[in-house]
């Protein structure tokens, strides 16, 4: 009988919380306003299916080796980018023609050679302190023994050249006097195929303070299908957007709704998934850190890891949509009002 009255007082009891959260979490939905709707669609649109794929068979070719961390093939890549950004006259984080991090020999198990994060930079014009990161890895798995080369071109070519239509995207708007009011960095990592190992460097060594980091929207593999959608191929799996700052979230889902109508997939947010995809890409530093982090993905695939993930497989219309999906919610990250604010310190959920 004890029992029963303590369950029935508590049972009670969640019955009178719920409506008191559900009445919090629709208050922040509400607070949340979407800026500059007609400047977001104009510079998205920049983004397109023929940009993405002439610079994603040019990374993900032979010519690169395969992008292992430290060997020549990963150089090269290192370079393409560096090139790309001086091109379009994007800045380096660390001023002149500086774009590398370079990360010792030593920092990585078992591997004998230094390597190098990219970052180019776009200061803010009104909160340049506060930094939105924009991410991908550029390293893959190198060469097989046989000779065949593991080009890539989903892990993560997919999300690099995302990144470089995304900055090219914002400069044209700083250039046309819309520039974003906080600052974006266009970080692209080594040694996520070594153990996250550029991240975990970054995160310990970063540009700018990680305190002044907003938010972390890291992009790893958004140009194929997995085999749970081949018949609604419209989608992406989003983890992590909820774990630190449910107002990043809801952000998130208000920009897709109102723009994309892209179909989220949640199903590997459940905490305790079998895969931890939560905790496998480079975002996890950031989160570690306390920074509201959002992890695209769009699952693995029969090429995952294999020599045959190669460019021509890529559906470029959906890496078109999904780059532009990011795009658009650093767009708002970097131009609304406040700093995307941690769920600790949200007075609308307290």
């Amino acid at each position: 009988m004890k029992t029963f009255c303590i369950l029935t007082v508590l049972t009670l009891l969640g019955t009178c919380a719920t409506p008191k959260y559900t009445t919090k979490i629709q208050n922040l939905k509400d607070s949340i306003q979407l800026v500059d709707s007609i400047n977001v669609v104009k510079y998205a649109n920049t983004i397109t299916t023929e940009e993405l794929k002439k610079h994603l068979y040019l990374f993900s070719s032979d010519d690169f080796e395969g992008r292992e961390a430290g060997e020549k093939g990963h150089i090269m890549a290192a370079d393409f980018l560096k090139s790309y950004y001086q091109n379009e006259k994007i800045e380096s984080a660390y001023g002149a023609d500086n774009y590398f991090q370079t990360i010792p020999a030593d920092f990585f198990p078992h591997h004998d050679k230094s390597s190098d994060n990219v970052l180019a930079f776009i200061e803010g014009s009104e909160k340049p302190d506060e930094v939105i990161v924009i991410s991908a890895h550029l390293d893959h798995l190198g060469i097989e023994d046989d000779g065949q080369i593991n080009n890539g071109a989903d892990d993560d070519g997919s999300g690099t050249v995302a990144i470089m239509e995304m900055a090219q995207a914002f400069n044209k708007a700083k250039q046309e006097g819309n520039g974003p009011k906080r600052s974006i960095l266009f970080l692209h990592f080594t040694a996520e195929e070594l153990g996250k190992k550029g991240s975990e460097y970054y995160t310990m060594y970063p540009a700018f303070p990680i305190e002044n980091t907003v938010a972390d929207l890291n992009i790893d593999m958004i140009g194929r299908i997995d085999d749970l959608h081949q018949d609604n191929k419209d989608y992406i799996y989003l983890i992590g957007s909820d774990r630190l700052s449910k107002e990043l979230h809801y952000i998130s889902e208000k920009v897709n709704e109102t723009f994309f109508n892209i179909n989220i997939d949640y199903r590997y947010n459940v905490e305790g998934e079998r895969n931890n995809y939560y905790s496998r890409s480079d975002h996890y530093h950031f989160a570690t850190k306390g920074v509201p982090v959002i992890f695209y993905f769009n699952g693995e695939h029969a090429d995952y890891h294999r020599p045959s993930d190669t460019p021509d497989k890529i559906d470029y219309p959906l890496l078109q949509k999904r780059a532009r999906l990011v795009f658009a919610t650093a767009w708002q990250l970097a131009n609304q009002e406040h700093r995307v604010i941690l769920d600790k310190n949200n007075e609308l959920l307290k």
